[in-house]
This record gives structure tokens, C-alpha cells and sequence, in this order.
């Protein structure tokens, strides 16, 4: 039987198979990674990228050159371009800006084999410690008004190389997506006076059949109402709007809420596709809008199953695994490791 279920944020409807929904196994996991062969993000040939913006490096080590642990450089092939003006335009009905934004790429570790969840806590930390860099000063650009953080792994998540990277863009309006969500949180606030994600984070905790995993600082589950097989969302507990607002203690316990989430969906899935998003409040809106009551997090999305024309035509998504039973899944999965291992 099927059953459909409703976004409280966004007011999207899901499909939802309550059946014997499709296990792990079912799915096809990600590919073995090959041998490095001239890979721009190796060790080594950091000539082969635009000069880095920020690194994590030895002591001593000169730019651009081995002894790092996470760099950032430059999109080579950016989405949007730091420099210019932004200028607004009509064209008749359609109105048009110029492609002014930021388009960075975090190279997140030296070996080309290591894929996220085979990371340390420390060098998760690192890699948080770059966006939280790049973000704060990003943000200093009055022409940028949303900064999104998001992951790409594996060819069917858009990845075009596979050394472990992510990306961050920032764009000169908010998206369409984080607007929804804005106002999702602003109509749930008008009408109960409390925050959508934190009453989420009491009813998950609560009931506990979708939770992931928990600990002092964060809390990862499969939504109730998830478009996709095994999707998970990472909370903060503390209620902020932004990201870039964490301190070092939480730093911490998002690095291990990320390790242990992910080595739980590589080792279910045997090792998926995927992308992730941080989503946090836009930095500037314009006129009176507010972004206070946001309560930023983290999506992550296995690439199991394929949008396709129905999915397109109605913005309805099917969910043939049931968030119930993806999180019994993940909760039972044995060998993750101690979350402070290296």
C-alpha cells in the first residue's frame, strides 16, 4: 500500500511505498574508485589548479606546493565570476543580472583513495573549518546574498572528478528552494509561535524510529516525509539560522555526527552515490523580509532511484523505502568504528 505524506516546511507531498519497501541491496552502490591519473586535486600537482584561496597546510610549507590537508581554489570553470559589477536589467517582460557570484571547490584530503566516511574527525574538522572560512568572508560581499556549501559524489550526483571535493557557491539572490523553505518557517512561526525544525528535532526524538544518530550538539534522521530512499537530515540542536555561527565544540560534534551518519549509509548501501547541502539562512534579503527564525541543516541524498516525468510534472516525489524502515537499517548497521578513531 501506498501512502502520501506532507512536507510541515515546504507543504510538498510525498509518495511514500508503506510495504516491503526496497532494502539496501536493491540499489546499486558507487563505483571503485581507479587509480589517480593526472588528477588536478592529487597531491602534488597543485600547479595543475588556480592558486589556492585558503589552505590547511604544514608549518613551513609554501603556497601552492604538497604539505596541505584541505585546500580551496577556484572553480576552473566557474558557474558564476567574483569579478565585475553587478548590474540588473530589463529585457522587455524578462529581467537579467550580470554573473556576478563566487564558485569554489574544497579539495578535502591529500589521498586520492579516501573517500568521506573513510575520514578522521579530524580531518572532517578541517574540512568544516575551510567552509566556515570561506563562508564568513564571503559574506563580507555586499553583492552576494546566499552561500550554499554541497557535495557531489559520484558520477549520477554530478561529480566530474573523483578525488573527494566539495563546492560552495555563492550567488547575488537567494534561491527559489531556500525562499520556499523561508517562508515554510516563517508561516509555521505565525501560526504555532515556535520553529518548525526544533519542534522536528522533539517529535524525532521522541518517537525515534526515524533517528539515525544523536549527540549532544546534533541529531541526524530520516525525514518523515523523504523524497528519496535513505535521505538524512543533520540538525543542530541549538537553534540557529546560520552555519557559519558555530563554535569549536560544535565543530566537533558536527564532524562526528557527519562521520558516523556517513560510514552508516556507506556501509548499508555499500558505498552510494550521493550529494549533500548546508543550508543556512541567506546573509542579505532585501525590504523586510527576515531570516532570523531559520534553523539551518544538512540534507544528504543517496542517488538510488532516478527523477523521472512524473516526479517533473507534479513536483511529487516516490519513495519505494519507507523512512522508517531506511533508518532501522542505518541504526542496525554493526563496524561503523569509534567516532574518534583516525
Amino acid at each position: 500500500m501506498q501512502e502520501l505524506r506532507k512536507d510541515p516546511v515546504t507543504d510538498r507531498w510525498v509518495i511514500v511505498s508503506t510495504e516491503r519497501g526496497a532494502r539496501p541491496t536493491d540499489f546499486e552502490s558507487l563505483p571503485p574508485r581507479k587509480a589517480a591519473q593526472l588528477c588536478p586535486f592529487c597531491y602534488g600537482f597543485e600547479s595543475t589548479t588556480p592558486p589556492e584561496i585558503y589552505c590547511v597546510r604544514e608549518a613551513g610549507s609554501a603556497p601552492n606546493t604538497p604539505g596541505w590537508y584541505v585546500r580551496v581554489v577556484p572553480n576552473k570553470f566557474p558557474a558564476l565570476r567574483i569579478e565585475g559589477s553587478l548590474v540588473r536589467e530589463g529585457v522587455g517582460m524578462f529581467d537579467k543580472m550580470t554573473g556576478i557570484g563566487a564558485h569554489e571547490v574544497i579539495i578535502e584530503h591529500p589521498d586520492h583513495q579516501r573517500r568521506f566516511w573513510d575520514f578522521s574527525v579530524q580531518d572532517i574538522e578541517r574540512v568544516l573549518g575551510a567552509y566556515l572560512q570561506r563562508t564568513n568572508d564571503l559574506k563580507r560581499d555586499i553583492r552576494l546574498r546566499h552561500m550554499l556549501v554541497f557535495k557531489n559524489e559520484g558520477e549520477q550526483a554530478g561529480a566530474s572528478v573523483a578525488h573527494s571535493h566539495s563546492q560552495l557557491i555563492a550567488t547575488p539572490v537567494v534561491p527559489k528552494r531556500v525562499r520556499e523553505k523561508l517562508d515554510g518557517v516563517n508561516r509555521y512561526l505565525s501560526y504555532k509561535e515556535r520553529c518548525v525544525y526544533c519542534d522536528e528535532i522533539r517529535e524525532e526524538q521522541r518517537f525515534g524510529e526515524r533517528v539515525v544518530f544523536e549527540n549532544d550538539s546534533f541529531i541526524s534522521f530520516c525525514p518523515f516525509a523523504s523524497r528519496f530512499p535513505f535521505e538524512v537530515t543533520l540538525l543542530p540542536k541549538t537553534h540557529r539560522p546560520d552555519f557559519s555561527a558555530i563554535d569549536g565544540t560544535e565543530r566537533t560534534a558536527l564532524a562526528e555526527a557527519l562521520r558516523v551518519t556517513m560510514r552508516k549509509l556507506n556501509e548499508a548501501l555499500n558505498g552510494p552515490q550521493y550529494n549533500w547541502i548546508f543550508l543556512s539562512a541567506p546573509t542579505r534579503l532585501s525590504g523586510r523580509e527576515s531570516w532570523e527564525d531559520f534553523h539551518w541543516h544538512v540534507e544528504i541524498i543517496p542517488r538510488l532511484t532516478k527523477i523521472a516525468g512524473f516526479e517533473w510534472g507534479t513536483g511529487f516525489y516516490i519513495n519505494p523505502t519507507p523512512p522508517e524502515q531506511a533508518a532501522s537499517y542505518l541504526r542496525g548497521v554493526a563496524g561503523c568504528g569509534s567516532p574518534g578513531l583516525d
